[in-house]
């Protein structure tokens, strides 16, 4: 049995080597400009250091705290399902609260707004 998987390993190794060799080897052929960088969609030949909004990276990083915070939810549910005392829906209490007032407080003041007056 361990001759057999080693032989289809080596021979599989052995063919996917062939086909990276022989794909590679095509990639040259053609032309340059996929040798090229690409930037996303902007021409690499304008000015690299663009203007970025402040207020899109402000709410980008409080979207991703959020979102890291409802994630650290998940497992305390799955716990919550199976035993229900005091201790779990205390401290499932008291991360709701700082999470409803952390939101609430960039609501206050106004980093959630994206268009301001």
């Amino acid at each position: 049995m361990f001759v057999l998987i080693f032989s289809f390993a080596l021979v599989l190794s052995t063919l996917l080597i062939f086909v990276y060799f022989l794909t590679n080897y095509l990639s040259y052929l053609e032309g340059g400009e996929k040798m090229t960088a690409f930037e996303c969609g902007f021409d690499p030949l304008s000015k690299m250091r663009s203007p970025f909004s402040t207020r899109f990276f402000l709410l980008v990083v409080l979207f991703l705290i959020f979102d890291v915070e409802i994630a650290l939810l998940f497992p305390v549910l799955s716990v919550f399902s199976s035993s229900l005392n005091f201790f779990t829906i205390s401290g499932l209490l008291l991360f709701l609260v700082v999470l409803l007032f952390g939101v609430f407080h960039e609501w206050n003041e106004g980093a959630l707004d994206w268009f301001s007056v």
